[in-house]
């Protein structure tokens, strides 16, 4: 794969470079249209693989934020066509490396050390790159050790890209007025978390300490004197990306001891530690020769305030959902409805929320839930599909809910996602034999 001598990190030159994606996009619904008039029943199958490959292809050399949101979005798979989740979920494992100059050039300034000075060996090409750093093979004192090193600018270009993404998440997502705001400014916060790799070091040691106590679970080792702000070193663990193990035949048995390893990891951070590995997407779990479960990556930690943990979870509650004083009460707890309303997006919204929380909520209903179910998943789609082509909710403001939504709600649909592709039947509350 070609690699990066230079990753843009002003403002007007990335502006410039998403400009010339949009152009091309652009010249891609000229052609669909141009085709349409000749044929009336073409699709938009081509248009949507056209765009997808030439936004991600614009994105992967400008990497950071805007690049992260494109790997976000790909977990959303009932949001966005295929052809985008199939093109955008690249971000997580396939986008073009540093060059070894830029990787010497990185270590001198965040540890004033080149990398043959702190190891005694280092692999010159990455292993892995993504949206905000890539990964190399190294050794010292016998060890092999992982090392995450960031691509310059990223950091400093958080804010400008995302008032450059802005615009199209305003309409992608029908949000109005101010107070969308928060969306935005709780996706900045998590970005910026997500670059200082001296916090990551203290959360992964946090969090790996409290969850050590659950089977069929392994974390990496951090290295604090071999890491900075912008590099971050660990035990190097061996094992296939979850994508990849999911990919090829596997025991109902083998899919269970992994899918409860991870409900249980996911349950006990949120009501145990109020806080959440909020990145649970494939390229972040690896699964070992000893059919155990990895989890790396904890630069993204959603903490979970008790104003919104405690109605999130009421909400989780079948009798309550069916219960209206109380849906209703919840409802305006967590921001989902606002006094503001009018009574038609009261009665539409209410409607609507409550027919997604009794579908969504279903794995939390039993003693037991099998994320094999078809019938499961239909039903997700089915919602997605009949209310994307709702003309009433274009009408209406689509600023609904506390801004912790966000990644809470993100965390659960990969979570979610994780366990459909190991056809997991998981035990619902075994994770409260861990908590104190």
């Amino acid at each position: 794969m070609k690699t990066l001598d230079k990753i843009p990190t002003g403002k007007i030159e990335r502006a410039g470079k998403l400009v010339k994606t949009g152009v091309k996009v652009g010249g891609n619904y000229v052609k669909y249209y141009g085709k349409k008039l000749v044929n009336p029943e073409h699709d938009k199958e081509e248009l949507n693989e056209d765009n997808a490959s030439d936004i991600y292809n614009g994105l992967k050399s400008l990497k950071g934020s805007a690049l992260k949101v494109a790997q976000m979005l790909s977990m959303e798979k009932n949001l966005l066509p295929s052809a985008y989740v199939e093109k955008f979920s690249l971000a997580q494992f396939s986008v073009p490396p540093l060059s070894a100059p830029l990787v010497r050039k990185t270590f001198k300034r965040y540890l004033n050390k080149f990398p043959e000075e702190v190891f005694d060996s280092f692999e010159r090409n990455s292993i892995n790159a993504a949206s905000i750093g890539q990964v190399h093979k190294a050794t010292k004192n016998g060890k092999e050790l992982a090392v995450k090193i960031q691509y310059p600018g990223v950091a400093e270009s958080i804010s400008s890209d995302l008032a450059i993404v802005k615009p199209i998440a305003i309409r992608m997502f029908n949000l109005q007025g101010k107070d969308s705001d928060k969306y935005f400014k709780e996706v900045e916060l998590k970005l910026l978390e997500e670059t200082d790799y001296s916090l990551e070091f203290i959360q992964s040691e946090e969090i790996t300490k409290a969850c050590r106590i659950i089977p069929n679970l392994e974390f990496p080792k951090y290295y604090q004197e071999l890491s900075s702000e912008r590099i971050l070193t660990m035990d190097w663990m061996h094992g296939r990306h979850l994508s990849e193990f999911t990919r090829q035949s596997f025991s109902s048995e083998l899919g269970n001891k992994l899918g409860q390893a991870l409900w249980d990891f996911y349950m006990f951070q949120l009501h145990g530690l109020r806080k959440v590995h909020a990145d649970p997407h494939p390229g972040n779990f690896l699964v070992s020769k000893q059919e155990t479960l990895v989890a790396i990556d904890f630069g993204c930690i959603k903490e979970v305030p008790d104003e919104f943990y405690v109605p999130y979870f009421e909400l989780a509650i079948k009798e309550n959902i069916e219960n209206d004083t109380i849906f209703m009460e919840k409802l305006y707890e967590l921001e989902i409805l606002s006094p503001s309303d009018s009574a038609i997006e009261v009665k539409f919204f209410k409607a609507l929320f409550k027919e997604m929380l009794g579908l969504f909520t279903t794995p939390f209903h039993d003693e037991f839930f099998d994320f094999g179910n078809e019938e499961f998943w239909s039903k997700i789609a089915a919602l997605g599909e009949r209310y994307s082509k709702d003309e009433h909710i274009r009408k209406m403001n689509g600023n609904r809910g506390s801004k912790h939504f966000l990644y809470i709600n993100r965390t659960f649909f990969g979570l979610f996602n994780l366990l459909h592709d190991l056809k997991a039947n998981v035990e619902v509350n075994s994770y409260k034999k861990y908590l104190n």
